[in-house]
């Protein structure tokens, strides 16, 4: 049995290709929960490393209170928990930078909570000195924190993969070669089978149909708004929705040929090929790491070989620059502004799963829309009443028309029900087939037809406005009243009321403004008209859509895409920031770096904004976490030791403190700008 005859390869393949994903958010996970676990083992053990720390107790008061003999014993065991338990993720962190010659901060940290404790160790048996426990206990600490507080605001691994494959419905009504149905798994399906589809089931599998009418819907997967008319002859796909009628497909594409496995494979190749961006704090970090290095062998250069000191003094001056160097707000300025940042977006509707990709959003330069359910609202809609005979009220027409269309199930009867207030009762409905529906309504006969009623029935319209409508791309239907033409009606997937003002407002912080579509070039047209879109892309087949947005990028534009259907994943993932409606498929939310909840146009230039506004809190916060060194660092090399002037690692800590403070307060003064 061919591996391609089977639809079960086609949950197979999608099987194996979550498993990357779902290891990637089990790895994270573990990640998380570990830096949590070590966070608060070295927090407790802290406490009383604090106590027990000589300088502490010092500057408190209570060193004959809390002094015993061998307390620095005891101090060097639990600084020694705290560092090989909780600085591990930064020892093993600075193998793996210096690994790959890419320093950044955990080298940094690990080089400051290293000199920290084999210096003390070395205090502690015999060296010259003064002990550095509580600094490094408490750097571990606040590094700790800093990478709980990030990874648990930014963690969410795609699940774009499973939500595609759920598309597909779990069994299919298999005809068998006696007549008879049976109720089967897909993966006993194979290509050249017949399968019913009933009212309202998804379709499982691509074919062609065989039997019977009906309107599918593929929104989902092709982003045509409109209800697609199935015969004899049509080609279905898998995981679309059939409408109003019963029909029976010959299945003729099964596991990798299948479109919904194409589609898969796109998502996968996008997201393998999305680049990433490194941290400010990293770019920070690499300076900072070097200054440490720099920095502390020139004071231990200049106090030990120049100026003829100590040893122990020189080496009590080249600890404390190195450890000052380290400072414990470098280790909050982003993580903090990053939390902040999530929360506020999250109670303004707008979910922050990728923050290289949120981060990237501020330098924007072009946006691609989706059309159906992104700038409009992805339902049909009347956009148009007209009249022909005499003064008729536009509105009755409407009512009347609705009023026969309340009894069918056909997606433009919704609509024009929908778009009317009320309706009046209606005797003796009948469906014309293929054409339309009738009734009595008032004692009036109401008739409600497509264009290809009145052709039929030599029935002619002369009115430039339906020529108009219909280049636009709209959907008339005619309104016969006592078997005189009395009116038309035009529908559309209705524009969402925001889209413009949203449009207007990208436009005026100099992003362009684009739109891409299945939908055929009269309705693009028309839609992009209607909003001053810069550009717009129609009949764009799905596999299309992310090699149109690598297209655009390849003009040197830093392109974000929103849109809110499965054709839309890849292009989603292959953007630099993917941003989807929230109400739209499970797939192209999982495959977002940014969720818009509210499915409002207008939150597209409120995360920008919120980007904007969040990279500088960062670009502050880096400023105030490091800005002190220049200050410190001198300091603490002894620049201003002849003048008296000398920071110790008190001061230092003082210094510390109100940096780390500075940045928590900042942080919280980030504000969403829309």
């Amino acid at each position: 049995m061919g591996k391609d005859q089977h639809i079960a390869r086609n949950s197979g393949n999608a099987s194996h290709e979550m498993k990357k994903p779902k290891k990637h958010h089990d790895h994270h996970a573990m990640m998380l929960a570990d830096f949590k676990k070590r966070f608060w083992v070295s927090f407790v053990i802290t406490i009383p490393i604090l106590v027990l720390s000589p300088l502490i107790q010092e500057f408190l008061g209570f060193k004959k209170i809390v002094s015993f003999p061998g307390d620095l014993y005891v101090l060097f065991a639990l600084s020694s928990i705290v560092f090989f338990y909780g600085g591990l993720p930064f020892l093993k962190g600075i193998y793996s930078e210096l690994k790959s010659a890419n320093p950044g901060m955990m080298t940094l940290i690990a080089i400051a909570i290293t000199t920290a404790y084999v210096y003390s160790s070395a205090v502690v048996f015999g060296l010259s000195g003064m002990v550095f426990f509580w600094e490094l206990a408490t750097l571990i600490d606040v590094m700790l924190l800093g990478h709980w507080i990030e990874m648990k605001s930014v963690m969410g691994a795609s699940k774009a993969l499973e939500e595609l494959a759920r598309l597909m419905p779990s069994e299919a009504h298999k005809l068998m070669p006696d007549g008879s149905i049976k109720d089967v798994p897909l993966s006993e399906l194979m290509v050249d089978d017949s399968v019913l589809i009933k009212p309202g089931e998804k379709i499982p599998a691509d074919g062609i149909v065989v039997e019977g009418d009906t309107s599918v819907n593929e929104a989902m997967l092709t982003g045509e708004s409109k209800p697609v008319t199935k015969k004899v002859g049509a080609k279905v796909i898998g995981g679309s929705i059939n409408a109003e009628g019963s029909i029976t497909v010959k299945v003729n594409k099964t596991g990798g040929d299948s479109f919904l496995s194409q589609v898969i494979k796109l998502v996968k190749e996008a997201q393998e090929s999305k680049s990433r961006t490194q941290d400010l704090a990293n770019r920070a970090a690499v300076w900072l790491t070097i200054i440490a290095i720099a920095g502390g062998a020139i004071t231990l250069f200049v106090w030990f070989y120049i100026m003829k000191e100590d040893f122990a003094f020189a080496i009590e001056r080249t600890v404390t620059v190195m450890v000052i160097t380290c400072p414990h707000a470098l280790g909050l300025a982003v993580p903090l502004v990053v939390a902040v940042s999530t929360a506020i977006s999250a109670k303004n509707g707008l979910l922050i799963r990728n923050r290289a990709a949120f981060e990237r959003a501020r330098n924007i330069q072009a946006i691609i829309f989706d059309k159906t359910g992104t700038l409009t609202e992805g339902k049909f809609g009347v956009t148009d009443k007209m009249v022909f005979s005499g003064s008729g009220d536009q509105n009755e027409l409407l009512k009347y028309a609705a009023s026969v269309e309340a009894h069918s199930e056909h997606p433009i009867a919704k609509g024009i029900v929908s778009s009317s207030g009320d309706t009046f009762p209606v005797e003796e409905f009948r469906a014309i087939p293929g054409k339309g529906a009738e009734g009595r309504v008032n004692g009036r006969d109401v008739k409600v037809v497509s264009p290809g009623y009145l052709r039929e029935q030599n029935i002619q319209v002369k009115d430039e406005r339906i020529e108009k409508l219909s280049s636009q791309g709209k959907t008339v239907v005619f309104v016969l009243i006592d078997g005189e033409l009395t009116g038309a009606i035009a529908l559309a997937d209705i524009i969402r009321p925001e889209s413009k003002k949203a449009i207007s407002k990208l436009r005026d912080m100099g992003v362009r403004c684009m739109m891409l579509t299945g939908d055929n070039k009269q309705v693009a047209k028309w839609v992009a008209d209607e909003l001053g879109l810069d550009e717009y892309f129609a009949e764009v087949l799905p596999h299309e859509k992310a090699a149109k947005v690598k297209e655009i990028q390849s003009r040197g534009l830093i392109v974000a895409m929103t849109g809110d259907g499965v054709n839309d994943a890849p292009a989603l993932a292959q953007a630099d920031v993917g941003i989807a409606i929230g109400a739209g498929t499970d797939v192209a939310v999982e495959t977002a770096d940014i969720i818009l909840v509210r499915s409002d146009p207008l939150d597209a230039v409120a995360i920008i904004g919120l980007a904007r506004a969040t990279y500088r809190k960062m670009v502050q916060n880096l400023a105030w976490a490091t800005g002190y060194n220049a200050f410190a660092i001198p300091l603490a090399a002894g620049v201003l030791y002849k003048s008296g002037i000398l920071l110790t690692p008190a001061m230092g800590a003082g210094l510390m403190a109100a940096s780390t403070v500075v940045v928590a307060i900042n942080a919280r003064f980030l504000k969403i700008e829309k």
